[in-house]
């Protein structure tokens, strides 16, 4: 830095072969006494030191040399003044540089130091240089620390006895700021400590080194230009700012302590790719921060991100968070999914587990597991090749025997199928751009409370959030959008599911989930599903529709309130049983719908909102409530909005316990379902046996089981008009399918009376 050179400064004092008119021997201002033509100075054009120079002979007290031009004093810009001098004959002086420092107004500038050190001149002809720093703070080095200043008339003092004939060359002044750029400037580089920069050398302690210094005085760190090898794990405490690049191998971390984000970890590795891994790789070590903050920017990776292989872990259980960002898949063939057929052996006594399977050293851990009598969502979960052994994250509803099976493993964005275990991970507002060339996030095998939290996952393929376990367990997905990459497919022609779980306590919340085959296939209990809004569409007509969200355990413990389910339906199943036959466990329920608007169109008669689809026989509904849900077509109408899929097995409607099915809306529903079922039957011809037919308006079309209450509308009358006072008692489960009641009268009897019907018995 040299503002004479920068901004154009005239610093420099005429030489005093311009004439001693430009010297005053006051304080330099307008109107002080001038040297030209005073008695004790003189010019002299040839001294064999100097050259030209000024001959003084003191004679006052102070004798003071100042230019009458002003030197400007600025802040930041630290200025030199330099005279060389000797003493020729007489009393020895004492010289100092001094000055007189004026503000803006010409007005001497109170409590600054305006004089610098003293040196005595102590012998003839020995030339001496004396010189003073000025600047305008307390800065070590400056002696004139004139704050407040504007500029200043400059030059020197001779103190001391007077008599002394002294020769003063030509006075310099000089910007010197540069001896303090570095204090200036809030960084401390690299390269001041060694750091070579050329790729091959280990700079590492070389940062080390330098880190440190920044640490102790406040300063951030600066990796100048240059390629910096680092050859072991380097955590830096300090801000840092990186122009170069480091080259680290894959296992070895970088821990940016204070500059943890993307764009500092991006500069550092002069790649987002890899400074999204670094950064991933340094959130689960000791980093002080929970949060690894992508700053809102997009990052294009080109290859999965596999976790646990790069962390070196296999378990983890602190909250742990990548934030505020876009991850952008770059299509490669790193994204292609493997495909596995091998041939292996099931048996229902170890219902989670594959023996003999074919080629296993190549069926990849985390594979979907495809083929007869395998459910929806059935992973590989880990494998033992020595035993040739598959252990899968839920049972196979087909039996014993041996089968050929499909093993297909999909990429993913981020994967954290490697970690055995994995607690407290949380994704927040990042949108994961799959292109449909993979899945966004695969889940530790073990685990629990997984979020993802204001995320939206952009045309994942097959999969938005995939479950090849228990990693699972406690997840939570709230505020996300999901983004099929089937949009223009019919509905039926879709394979593609925004996410499954295998394991209890799921929690999705106010999601918008856009055309996939299914919302969400749920394979664990414990389940609040509410506020979200998924719809399966198409542009067909009389359209085939797929269900929104599968539910494959039979006790459910699950409430679903306050969605919007748009040309989908519910599903409930077990096929993630080994023995899907019913062996005297719970059955199908412990499922409350509530609140919720089903909507549908262009739909066949035959679409239902609400299906349950046995794999096995003897099952039936215990516990369900369905209540304060409005059911609406449009473009048409269906015939009911519950059915039970008997393609596998039927239910046992002779079983049914504490269902509830009422105060529900039903619009373009032909057959609406109710129960309790209030009924008004109207005998006009008198009978002693009343037929009351519940015109299938029972849940299922079930059975009329119980009648809990029934009253009269008016008096019960006999045929002559008389009063009947007799009472009448029922028959429940009449008719060729059960769903009809009978009242039975002592005599002959006829009138209105209002009858409740439930599908169900008493507990």
């Amino acid at each position: 830095m040299n503002k004479a050179v920068t901004e154009g400064l005239i610093l420099m004092p005429p030489p005093f072969s311009e004439g001693l008119q430009n010297w005053s021997s006051g304080n330099g201002t307008p109107g002080s006494p001038s040297y030209d033509g005073a008695p004790n100075a003189a010019f002299v054009p040839s001294d064999p030191d100097f050259g030209g120079c000024l001959e003084l002979l003191k004679n006052q007290a102070t004798q003071r040399v100042r230019w009458y031009g002003q030197t400007p004093i600025l802040p930041g810009l630290f200025l030199r003044v330099t005279v060389r001098l000797k003493a020729l004959s007489g009393a020895l002086p004492t010289v100092r540089i001094a000055g007189f420092a004026a503000n803006t107004g010409g007005n001497a500038v109170g409590g600054v130091t305006t004089t610098g050190p003293d040196t005595m001149l102590e012998s003839y002809g020995d030339v001496v240089t004396v010189s003073a720093i000025i600047g305008t703070g307390p800065r070590g080095g400056v002696d004139l620390n004139w704050a407040g200043a504007a500029y200043g008339h400059l030059g020197l003092d001779l103190t001391g006895p007077n008599g002394g004939l002294v020769r003063i060359d030509d006075v310099q002044i000089e910007d010197v700021t540069s001896f303090w750029l570095r204090d200036l400037m809030d960084w401390v580089d690299v390269k001041d400590h060694g750091a070579v920069g050329d790729g091959v050398t280990n700079d590492r302690q070389a940062l080390i080194s330098a880190a440190q210094e920044a640490l102790g005085t406040r300063r951030s760190l600066l990796v100048s230009e240059g390629t910096y090898f680092i050859g072991a794990n380097l955590t830096i405490q300090v801000p840092v700012r990186f122009q170069g690049t480091l080259v680290m191998d894959m296992e070895t971390r970088l821990q940016l302590s204070h500059s943890f984000d993307l764009p500092t970890y991006a500069a550092a590795f002069g790649s987002e790719d890899m400074g999204l891994r670094k950064g991933i790789q340094a959130l689960f070590f000791f980093t002080n921060h929970v949060d690894f903050d992508l700053k809102g920017r997009r990052v294009q990776v080109e290859a999965p991100i596999d976790v646990a292989a790069l962390t070196g872990l296999t378990a983890f259980a602190q909250r742990r968070r990548i934030v505020n960002g876009q991850i952008d898949l770059v299509s490669g063939p790193a994204w292609a999914e493997t495909v596995i057929n091998a041939q292996a052996t099931y048996s229902t006594a170890n219902a989670l587990r594959l023996d003999n399977v074919a080629n296993i050293a190549n069926v990849p851990v985390g594979a979907r597991v495809e083929g007869t009598g395998v459910g929806r969502e059935v992973y590989v979960k880990s494998r033992a090749i020595g035993a040739n052994r598959v252990i899968l994250s839920k049972p196979l509803f087909g039996g014993s025997g041996t089968r050929s099976y499909t093993f297909r493993k999909f990429q993913h964005i981020l994967d954290f199928s490697g970690f055995e275990t994995l607690d407290r991970f949380e994704v927040a507002d990042v949108e994961f751009l799959c292109k449909g060339e993979a899945s966004a996030i695969s889940l530790p095998t073990e685990g629990a409370i997984f979020q993802a939290k204001g995320c939206t996952f952009n045309r994942p393929f097959p999969k938005g959030i995939t479950s090849t376990g228990d990693g699972c367990q406690g997840m939570l997905v709230d505020n996300c959008q999901f983004l099929s990459n089937e949009m223009a497919l019919p509905a039926q022609n879709r394979e593609s599911i925004a996410l499954n779980s295998n394991a209890n306590d799921i929690k999705l919340r106010n999601n918008r989930v856009v055309r996939f085959a299914h919302f969400a296939v749920i394979g664990g209990t414990g389940n609040i599903i509410t506020g979200n809004h998924f719809f399966q569409g198409d542009t067909q007509q009389n359209a085939a529709r797929t269900a929104g969200i599968v539910m494959t355990r039979v006790n459910l413990l699950t409430t679903l309130s306050a969605n919007y389910i748009d040309n989908c339906y519910i599903e409930l199943t077990n096929e993630h049983s080994a023995n899907p036959e019913w062996a005297n466990q719970f059955s199908f329920g412990g499922l409350t719908m509530t609140g919720n608007f089903f909507l549908c169109s262009n739909v066949t008669p035959n679409f239902r909102f609400f299906r349950i689809k046995p794999y096995g026989e003897g099952h039936f509904v215990q516990g369900m409530q369905v209540s304060g849900n409005v059911f609406r077509t449009i473009n048409g109408s269906i015939d009911r909005v519950e059915e039970v899929d008997t393609s596998r097995a039927s239910l046992r409607l002779d079983r049914f316990r504490n269902v509830i099915w009422e105060n529900n809306a039903y619009n373009g529903i032909n057959t609406p379902a109710e129960s309790p079922l209030v009924l008004r039957h109207d005998q006009n011809s008198a009978n002693s046996t009343w037929t009351i037919n519940t015109g299938q308006k029972l849940p299922f079309a079930g059975w009329a089981r119980t009648v809990p209450s029934f009253v009269m509308e008016g008096a019960p009358r006999g045929p002559g008009n008389e009063v009947r006072t007799g009472m009448p008692y029922v028959l429940v489960q009449d008719g060729p399918n059960n769903d009809r009641v009978r009242m039975i009268w002592p005599n002959a009897t006829r009138g209105r009376a209002v009858v409740t019907v439930r599908v169900d018995a008493p507990l």
